[in-house]
């Protein structure tokens, strides 16, 4: 188990900004993966308040691809996952994702037609 928290903040511009607690006056080891492979690019700096660390990992272009991509980042020093960036592309996903929405939908309709059955009954 990690003492180090880590949150998000934000992604954007195909960076990955977040903030990890935890680890006091020492700056966080942390051990960032794509696919197994080590990211390099990857920056930690003292928060604006000096009591966290702030966290900078760019999106390497190999992360975008088809299907659904993890970025794993983990405590160096135990291995302890803290997070992760999932990124999902592609038309075949788009295709699954869809019929994911139809079969919810169908399912809340059936929910639905329930409750207004039994709200009669009851009533």
């Amino acid at each position: 188990m990690s003492r180090l928290n880590l949150t998000k903040t934000i992604l954007r511009h195909g960076v990955w900004y977040g903030v990890v607690t935890g680890s006091g006056d020492t700056a966080p080891a942390l051990r960032v993966t794509c696919q197994g492979t080590p990211l390099s690019d990857v920056s930690i700096s003292r928060g604006p308040e000096g009591q966290n660390w702030s966290v900078r990992i760019p999106i390497p272009a190999e992360a975008i691809a088809d299907g659904v991509q993890t970025i794993l980042i983990a405590d160096a020093n135990n291995g302890a996952v803290l997070g992760h960036i999932s990124l999902i592309a592609g038309e075949a996903l788009g295709d699954d994702l869809r019929a994911e929405v139809d079969l919810l939908r169908t399912e809340l309709d059936m929910l639905k037609k329930a409750f207004r059955r039994h709200c009669m009954e009851t009533t």
